[in-house]
């Protein structure tokens, strides 16, 4: 009986999406208004959030989610970031590979790859974007990318970019992120970071994340490899993001939504 009413609780688990004003939505967990400023969590923790001004959403719509055996569930965590797609690729080796030829942390194309895509290789957004990183059809032609689907390439392929938007932006991260996700027009037409609700969400999940990684190797005693001098750390505020400097260890918009934009 208490097996049933665990998988009763479990199928009745639902996400929520806000649909935005300019049409993009941003997937969450739950959201809590606060005067002009709603508050999207995106896991259910209190320290996993975005700041939305509230007029920028129109509406919310239920996103169901498939009932998980507790067991598969810590199983698939375990190991959703070493093999992907039905060739069985070892994607943890070629994203290490990749960030070694291009000087950065694998933490940071782990954390790319998880708000981009959640780790499907075959991950295709509204836009175009493809594959494990997301990336655009010219992009990924520019990178040499031949076939958007092939874990390896992609990885290559977005590694290679987000290496070249740093050299671009002087090691800035968060410009980075944001040239990565709207395109580097953008961040030179507003001086750095869009306003777009998306790209904000994007910039505040990938940098969440790869903080989280490196304090957790800390905490461990771990020692991380720094693919640049300087570190960046996320505050979303009204919808804003401000970046500040701090000498940590360097550090998942749903999948579909963010992308790589070529200039």
């Amino acid at each position: 009986m208490t097996g049933l009413l665990v998988l009763m609780s479990l199928s009745a688990a639902a996400d929520e999406r806000a649909i935005l004003r300019n049409g993009s939505t941003i997937r969450h967990a739950r959201h809590e208004t606060r005067d002009d400023v709603t508050r999207l969590y995106m896991a259910g923790e209190v320290d996993n959030y975005i700041d939305i001004p509230t007029e920028e959403i129109v509406g919310y719509e239920e996103v169901h989610l498939p009932p998980e055996p507790v067991a598969v569930k810590a199983e698939h965590e375990s190991t959703i970031s070493s093999m992907s797609g039905s060739g069985g690729v070892d994607v943890a080796a070629a994203v290490k590979a990749a960030s070694s030829r291009n000087n950065l942390n694998p933490d940071l194309i782990n954390s790319m790859i998880r708000v981009e895509s959640g780790f499907n290789p075959h991950a295709m957004s509204p836009k175009g974007a493809q594959g494990l990183m997301q990336l655009m059809p010219q992009t990924a032609a520019r990178m040499g990318v031949a076939d958007p689907f092939n874990p390896v390439e992609n990885i290559e392929g977005g590694t290679r970019y987000i290496r070249e938007l740093l050299d671009r932006y002087h090691s800035d991260l968060v410009k980075a992120l944001a040239a990565y996700n709207a395109g580097p027009e953008r961040v030179e037409q507003y001086h750095g970071v869009p306003p777009y609700p998306e790209t904000i969400a994007y910039v505040s999940r990938v940098i969440r994340n790869f903080n989280g990684k490196q304090s957790g190797q800390n905490y461990a005693g771990g020692k991380a490899a720094a693919g640049h001098a300087r570190k960046k750390q996320v505050s979303v505020k009204s919808g804003q993001v401000a970046a500040a400097e701090e000498p940590l260890a360097e550090q998942e918009a749903e999948g579909g939504e963010s992308s790589a934009s070529g200039s």
